[in-house]
């Protein structure tokens, strides 16, 4: 009897003993989840946090179609609503990652049990929830007892999740936090990057394999290269699959059928240097620069461009945008040809007329304001290093029309090869509203960051006369159909401060006797402009050009008359569109309004306008401009075919545009730079076309003039906004609208027109050039 006593004293006391160790154990859990809830492991989301979690939002820039242009980011993060998410994917999402997500409370505890007994072998038991704690709130732990920590941590973090968000709400979070690798964050950065699409328009196979990502987004990549990682997308995607028939979301029928679609990608990476509206995309970043510390927070921080998530709405059109890039894109990929031919037996291609010293100048210009320079110049290296670096051949990836290249060459020798090429800066805009709505500011971002609509300002050439032909009418009371005489002119040495004789020509050295002011533009007359300014004054004209918008400061000499001055591309479209806007000028305008992450408006801009001339001179300007298109260098725009020497390179002839159009094309000294400026009612359009350095040019007017460089960009552009019915922005065909009660005549005597055939159409003219 002792004895059995002595065994049941001995069995309590290891029952004690199991109690007490099961109490301690279980009074250090609760303590160990106390203490990460407190923060004593390190800190934990607030309830504000809860509420507004930090997920590093860029900022998208939205088109005024609605379509996304580009994004500024640290995290390529877009996020989406719940009910833009298709089922199907939201189905493979809970069947593959948390099947019974929407019977848990934020921890799935036959899920961990599962896990624990099989020590993790039988798949993890993180839920959605919990997943999406990690997502927000933590970064990966460097150390095993840490790792135990977070998992607390992100315990306690879903727990107070479920209690904020319904499970609609937390799906929808999860899925904007994923990384998907390739600088696409969040489900709609990843629907764009891999497939090209919105969430809402994913197919079922498409959801699948953005599901089969989130086990390992980099292990199963369906854009790599690798055929074995390719193989491990395409299991892992039946895997999804599987798991949505077990789940009762797909029949096996279906799954059999889906099974047998090939992966196909519609590859696009997002990048701050490619995609749509480049240069645009870039000018907008130093806009919203100084507009973040203009218009501060109510706390008084600043926003951030790349986490806070804004809404930038600008007033471009995505496909007028597109067209203007396709435009740029095939006009200088043809006309680049014509140049290497032109250069072929020039040994100091591109440059013409250039000592080696001057040479040397340019090309020492160039590598010292070159990344590397900088780069190595950060690094500490002496200039003398840097120097020889150049000239040490290296392999690099160049630019060329037909798709990147991979080539080894010197990098001054790259430098030089750079220079050859065409660059372009167009523009266009509503004369009403100022809204621009297509921006193009050269070939390729990648490789040439110059923009050449608001950086760079290039002599103007003949464009710049019409300013000088406005200022004539407001202050002399001329009209389009007066006459005036196309004669030698001279202007003495003194008059208007010209330290000598100042004696004008035109490009042909003939002259056309008597022409009215209309003649005279449209065949860009040099000796007309000339007496012109010599008749009101060159103060007079560059008062007129300030008042047009033109901030460039103008000398006031005369030889301004011929297009001695240098303007951006959106100066000169602003200006001339005041003509189009009955004399009320309106500065351009970029962004219509934006608004923060939760759609609060936080800034929408004034537009700026002021009347520079009366209604009256106004369409007496246009009337002039188009002669220009009627009779003078512009009128291949509206020719049906024919064309004479040089019109292989009129990318796009004929275009036959029948409609009125107010234009003018215009050509510097030495074909360094060619213009056009052309505009119908609602829409003024200015392109500029030359090479980086002005030495690098045409030899001849045949392809250097502005007709030929500029001009078939704008008719290009046209061309396609006008064959696309469904775009946005209805582009007018109309003439431009006539004031009531004109006091001025425009109306002129025209001669019989003749039937412009393919011989008569190498008589007309071609375009100017200025000369000083």
């Amino acid at each position: 009897m002792a004895k059995t006593n002595s065994n049941t004293e001995d069995y309590s006391k290891y029952v004690r003993k199991f109690w007490k160790i099961f109490g301690i154990g279980l009074l250090s859990v609760i303590l160990f989840f106390l203490l990460a809830s407190w923060g004593v492991f390190g800190a934990m989301p607030s309830f504000d946090q809860l509420e507004n979690p930090d997920s590093n939002v860029a900022t998208e820039i939205i088109s005024s179609d609605g379509v996304t242009l580009g994004k500024f980011y640290l995290e390529n993060r877009t996020p989406v609503k719940y009910a833009d998410l298709p089922k199907h994917l939201v189905d493979a999402l809970i069947s593959t990652e948390d099947e019974r997500f929407y019977e848990h409370s934020g921890i799935d505890s036959r899920g961990t049990l599962r896990a624990a007994l099989s020590l993790g072998s039988s798949g993890g038991a993180s839920t959605i929830t919990q997943q999406l704690a990690k997502n927000l709130f933590h970064k990966p732990p460097s150390f095993f007892l840490w790792r135990i920590v977070q998992k607390a941590k992100e315990w306690i973090i879903a727990t107070k999740l479920e209690r904020q968000y319904t499970k609609e709400e937390l799906i929808a979070m999860y899925l904007n936090t994923v990384d998907f690798t390739h600088n696409a964050v969040g489900i709609r950065s990843a629907s764009k990057t891999y497939f090209g699409k919105e969430p809402k328009d994913l197919k079922v196979e498409e959801s699948a394999v953005l599901v089969a990502m989130l086990k390992n987004p980099s292990l199963y990549n369906p854009a790599s290269k690798s055929e074995k990682r390719r193989k491990l997308v395409h299991d892992r995607r039946q895997t999804v699959f599987s798991q949505m028939v077990k789940n009762g979301k797909l029949t096996d029928a279906e799954k059999t059928k889906l099974e047998k679609i090939d992966i196909k990608l519609n590859y696009s990476p997002e990048s701050h240097k490619e995609g749509v509206a480049t240069y645009f995309r870039e000018y907008l970043r130093g806009y919203m620069q100084q507009w973040l510390k203009d218009n501060k927070k109510e706390d008084g921080t600043e926003y951030d461009l790349y986490t806070d998530g804004l809404k930038i709405y600008t007033t471009i059109d995505s496909k007028m945008q597109e067209y203007a890039e396709e435009a740029v894109d095939e006009h200088l990929a043809n006309l680049q040809e014509q140049f290497y031919i032109d250069q072929k037996n020039n040994k100091n291609a591109p440059f013409i007329k250039l000592s080696d010293a001057e040479t040397q100048k340019i090309l020492d210009r160039a590598m010292k304001n070159s990344e590397r320079w900088r780069m190595m110049k950060e690094e500490g290296k002496e200039e003398q290093e840097i120097i020889a670096s150049f000239k040490k051949k290296t392999r690099m990836s160049v630019f060329t029309w037909k798709g990147e290249k991979d080539t080894i060459m010197t990098p001054i020798d790259s430098i030089r090869y750079y220079k050859h090429f065409l660059q372009s800066g167009m523009m266009s805009m509503e004369p009403q509203t100022g809204h621009v709505k297509a921006w193009v500011g050269g070939i390729n971002y990648k490789h040439f960051q110059y923009d050449h609509v608001a950086q760079g300002a290039r002599q103007v050439g003949s464009t710049f006369k019409p300013f000088v032909y406005a200022t004539a009418i407001e202050q002399l009371h001329y009209s389009p159909c007066d006459s005036i005489r196309d004669e030698p002119f001279s202007m003495p040495q003194g008059k208007y401060g010209i330290d000598k004789d100042w004696h004008p020509q035109n490009s042909n050295g003939k002259f056309m006797g008597t022409v009215t002011l209309k003649k005279a533009l449209a065949m860009s007359i040099n000796t007309v402009s000339a007496k012109l300014i010599d008749r009101v004054g060159p103060k007079a004209v560059v008062d007129m050009t300030h008042k047009l918008g033109v901030e460039t400061e103008i000398p006031e000499q005369p030889a301004i008359a011929l297009g001695a001055v240098e303007i951006t591309v959106s100066d000169m479209v602003a200006a001339y569109s005041t003509f189009a806007n009955q004399g009320m000028y309106v500065k351009p305008i970029v962004i219509t309004k934006i608004e923060d992450k939760n759609g609060v408006v936080l800034y929408q801009p004034k537009v700026e306008t002021h009347e520079v001339v009366n209604k009256d001179i106004a369409y007496a300007i246009i009337k002039l401009l188009e002669g220009v298109t009627e009779s003078g260098s512009g009128a291949r725009l509206k020719w049906g075919g024919g064309g004479g020497n040089g019109y292989d390179r009129m990318t796009g002839y004929p275009y036959a545009i029948i409609n009125p159009i107010a234009g003018k094309t215009g050509t510097t000294q030495n074909q360094s730079d060619g213009w056009f400026v052309g505009m119908v009612p609602n829409l003024a359009t200015g392109v500029w076309v030359g090479n980086e350095d002005r030495s690098a040019h045409f030899k001849s007017l045949t392809y250097g003039q502005g007709a030929t460089m500029a001009l078939p960009i704008w008719g290009l552009f046209m061309k396609k906004c006008y064959a696309d019915d469904n775009l946005t922005f209805k582009i007018s065909e109309k003439p431009f609208e006539r004031p009531s009660n004109l006091q001025i005549k425009v109306d002129c005597w025209k001669p019989p027109v003749k039937d412009t055939t393919a011989s008569d159409s190498t008589k007309l003219p071609i375009d100017e050039f200025s000369e000083f």
